[in-house]
């Protein structure tokens, strides 16, 4: 044994666990209440039964003054141990246990009383109140020591006074009643005291299993961890009530949410307001790793229920993860195209080298007209209808990926859009989200086919993508803008989903719309319409960083046009869409160890967008 133990057993004060603690607490609670409510009680008792005493007292006189003859006995007959007074006056105290009756005349000498000696003699106490008509309650001494009394005046036929009666309860009696009332009223007392013992030992024992048995000192610990740990990591951690209001918030969450503590007590859906992040925190979607979109922020959200009832969610924070994401498929395109360009560029180089041994000029001057008319038609035929620097470079190369993939991209003949783009980069950002989805839908079909139509009608841009694709089930049309849906596998590094949830978030930013039908002979059809897409027709064109004029020369211009507008939609290359007019230089080469023959003219080259085409590739296809 410790030498310090018979000190802590010796030592006094509070036990440490909660559960003692509180049960100790409740009962003391409970006895000072049961004390304080007897103490209560008992104060007033007294006076009660000395109230009650002579309300009695007063009773009985008032019923003895009443009785027929009294009066008359009383005037007519003397004072007498024998008299009818007396004998009545007995009469009624005997049947009511009064102390005394006493009946007296106008002048207070005695007509009956308890002893019958005093009959005849005056009363021992001022008898005018009665005389005078008023009716009297006290606590007073007399002969028979000290009584609870009632006097009331004794009136004759007439009305005329000629005596009174007084009427007294001993004492002792009243303050038997108030002694023998103690016990019975300490037994209640204990009774309730027991009673608040056990449920203070209930409701402690319920603390008990709630707090695991811990300390106040340990909670206060745990609390001061808990805050440290919620405020210092960098995951956003919400907490919910069992009815599904928020209770908690860390710093990180009011970060990724856009809100602030005065969240905290609301139901997601009013905090949030209604969208997948707020039927992500309610519960009304579940999985793990749910993918949500907050504002510009791509998050990731898993929702533990807890065991009173409400929940706990932990928000990531992917956004940056997934521009990872998106640029390495951008790069991976761009690593595709190129060496599809390349396999390419060198079949036309040894044609031409043929052409060139068998000295056949004309005809490979012919081939690589040929070969520079083909891409020059394509980013003609763009940019005419296609105003916009910016849409026209995306579209430029995503035809030729396109192709690449066995897909004929056209724009429809009705398409014709200004520039005069209010938001050029979220128009890129949609039409690139759609047009790749699309790709995807019909890649590997036979006659796959994309259709892009835009139009402006008034200061409203109108956009629709179509396919030849399978087409999506009206029952599902909805939920493909849902956020995390999509019926295609996950690249490895990063998930699906976002897409289109993005399209109709932009749109809906713009006050627009987005809707998705069946297309003429099958397939699907995106329709996107953006009021005040376009300002009016006199405001000055907007300039964008980065959009000038370049040109690739000869037949590697075919290259450019599909590596750099890939590169423009998922990479930071600088440059423009060519000039359809645009001469090469002399000199200027095509492709190493090539050079432009005398007189040939460029083809249209974006080989790069702007760095501000990037939004286009924001999604996860």
């Amino acid at each position: 044994m410790s030498p310090t133990s018979p000190a802590r057993r010796l030592r006094l004060g509070l036990p440490r666990r909660m559960f003692s603690q509180v049960l100790l607490m409740q009962v003391a609670i409970a006895a000072g209440v049961a004390v304080l409510a007897t103490g209560l009680f008992l104060a007033p008792l007294s006076d009660q039964l000395d109230d009650q005493a002579m309300r009695r007292a007063l009773a009985i006189a008032q019923t003895t003054a009443a009785q027929p003859r009294l009066a008359e006995n009383v005037v007519g007959t003397p004072p007498s141990p024998d008299g009818p007074v007396q004998r009545e006056a007995e009469r009624i105290r005997q049947a009511t246990r009064a102390e005394y009756v006493v009946i007296m005349d106008t002048r207070g000498v005695r007509w009956s009383h308890t002893e019958p000696a005093e009959i005849g003699r005056h009363v021992s106490t001022d008898p005018s109140q009665a005389l005078a008509g008023r009716e009297v309650m006290e606590i007073d001494e007399g002969t028979l020591g000290r009584s609870a009394r009632g006097k009331v005046p004794l009136r004759d036929g007439d009305g005329d006074i000629v005596g009174a009666v007084s009427v007294g309860i001993a004492y002792d009696s009243v303050r038997a009643r108030l002694v023998h009332a103690i016990p019975e009223l300490l037994a209640y007392a204990g009774g309730a005291l027991a009673v608040g013992a056990l449920a203070a030992w209930l409701i402690s024992r319920r603390v008990q299993r709630q707090t695991r048995d811990l300390a106040f000192s340990d909670i206060a610990a745990l609390l001061a961890e808990r805050e440290a740990m919620l405020h210092g990591i960098r995951e956003g951690v919400v907490a919910l009530d069992r009815a599904g209001r928020l209770r908690l918030l860390n710093d990180e969450a009011q970060r990724l949410l856009g809100i602030g503590g005065e969240a905290v007590g609301r139901f997601p859906d009013e905090a949030l307001g209604e969208g997948r992040t707020a039927d992500v925190l309610a519960g009304r979607v579940t999985g793990t790793d749910l993918l949500t979109v907050r504002g510009q922020r791509v998050l990731v959200a898993n929702r533990m229920p807890t065991d009173d009832g409400g929940a706990v969610a932990t928000l990531r924070d992917r956004t940056e993860l997934e521009q990872l994401g998106r640029e390495l498929d951008s790069t991976r395109g761009l690593i595709d195209a190129l060496r599809a360009q390349d396999h390419e560029h060198a079949n036309r180089m040894h044609t031409l080298l043929g052409l060139l041994e068998l000295e056949m000029y004309d005809d490979a001057v012919e081939f690589v007209g040929e070969v520079v008319g083909d891409h020059r038609a394509t980013a003609e035929q763009i940019t005419e209808k296609i105003e916009d620097p910016l849409l026209a470079a995306l579209l430029v190369g995503k035809a030729t990926v396109a192709a690449e993939r066995g897909v004929a991209l056209r724009l429809s003949g009705r398409t014709r859009l200004p520039d005069r783009l209010v938001d050029a980069r979220g128009l890129v950002t949609i039409v690139g989200n759609l047009v790749d989805n699309a790709l995807d839908a019909v890649a590997g079909t036979p006659h796959a086919r994309v259709e892009v139509e835009l139009q402006a009608e008034g200061r409203t841009a109108v956009l629709a993508v179509r396919d030849t694709g399978p087409g999506i089930p009206e029952e599902r049309r909805e939920l493909v803008f849902t956020e995390g849906w999509s019926t295609k596998e996950p690249p490895a590094h990063r998930k699906r989903g976002i897409g289109l949830s993005l399209v109709r978030r932009l749109a809906e930013r713009q006050g627009g719309t987005v809707t998705v039908g069946e297309a003429p002979g099958g397939g699907a059809e995106f329709t996107v319409v953006l009021p005040e897409a376009l300002a009016g027709p006199g405001a000055e064109p907007r300039a964008e960083a980065g959009a000038g004029a370049g040109a690739e020369t000869g037949a590697g211009a075919s290259a450019g046009a599909g590596a750099g507008a890939e590169a423009g939609a998922g990479a930071e290359t600088g440059g423009a869409l060519g000039r359809p007019d645009a001469q090469s230089a002399p000199g200027s080469t095509t492709a190493p160890g090539s050079t432009t023959a005398p007189g040939a003219t460029t083809a249209p080259s974006p080989t790069a967008v702007p760095s501000a085409a990037r939004p286009a590739e924001e999604e996860t296809r």
